[in-house]
């Protein structure tokens, strides 16, 4: 590695990758890298594993990010050292709509501010958004997949035991945000103020008014529908990737 190696990522610009795909759990690394060719195993330090692999000649950065918007803040800053310009984030959510059901999509368009990492970069005035453009490519490869998916708002916040979630879940709900997890909108914010495109494709673990503890421990354990949800989510970002990729490089002929 050079001498402008990341403390807590462990990568430098000789990654030379503009794609990266954000699980949470490290384990999750292990499980994208079965969808790429030419795998390279990179680094594993604290929360953030990496391996670089092909993707229909595509490269892509793998790397996991923890739990929580402020390990996800520092990925962000150090990727954006290294040279990436594009992260979608590939991870898991509770749903807070009925009709949003495990194991299928939520493709963030927007996120509720309920974490206090972006906080520190910006005032709550500023919003969180997803990359325009991406979401597009998401959306078209979620629908050729014909996977359930569901594009609108969710909510991140920082805690799952608080003496509140019952009346807070109760609330966005009945103002139409369909999910809710601990990362995107630290992503979409300070994605968006480094200058480079985010996107957020969240599998469902744990239904609307289910048990937490009851719907997380049946995706750990390997429950069939909540594992074909992450496939399908593995696939739809991949492919968002190669028909971004493909309109860009065309539009730049």
């Amino acid at each position: 590695m050079t001498l402008d190696r990341q403390p807590h990522i462990q990568l430098s610009s000789e990654v030379d990758v503009d794609y990266a795909l954000l699980p949470g759990d490290p384990k999750r690394v292990d499980r994208v890298k079965n969808f790429l060719n030419d795998v390279q195993e990179i680094t594993y330090n604290r929360e953030y594993k990496s391996v670089i692999g092909y993707y229909k000649g595509i490269k892509v950065l793998i790397l996991s990010t923890g739990i929580g918007s402020p390990s996800m803040g520092i990925a962000i800053e150090e990727l954006k050292r290294v040279g990436v310009k594009c992260l979608i984030r590939i991870g898991s959510s509770g749903s807070l709509q009925p009709e949003v059901k495990l194991g299928d999509l939520i493709i963030a368009t927007g996120a509720v501010r309920n974490e206090g990492t972006s906080d520190s970069y910006i005032e709550k005035g500023y919003p969180a958004f997803a990359d325009i453009e991406l979401v597009h490519h998401i959306k078209h490869a979620a629908e050729r997949e014909k996977h359930p998916h569901h594009m609108g708002v969710i909510r991140s916040h920082d805690s799952f035991y608080t003496d509140k979630e019952e009346e807070i879940y109760e609330y966005w709900s009945k103002r139409g945000v369909i999910g809710s997890d601990m990362e995107t909108s630290s992503l979409f914010v300070i994605g968006r103020l480094r200058g480079m495109q985010t996107a957020s494709i969240l599998n469902v673990v744990v239904p609307c008014a289910g048990g937490l503890e009851a719907g997380i421990n049946q995706f750990v354990d390997g429950d069939s529908i909540t594992f074909e949800g992450e496939k399908k989510q593995i696939i739809v970002a991949l492919e968002a990737i190669v028909s971004f990729h493909k309109n860009k490089t065309k539009g730049e002929a």
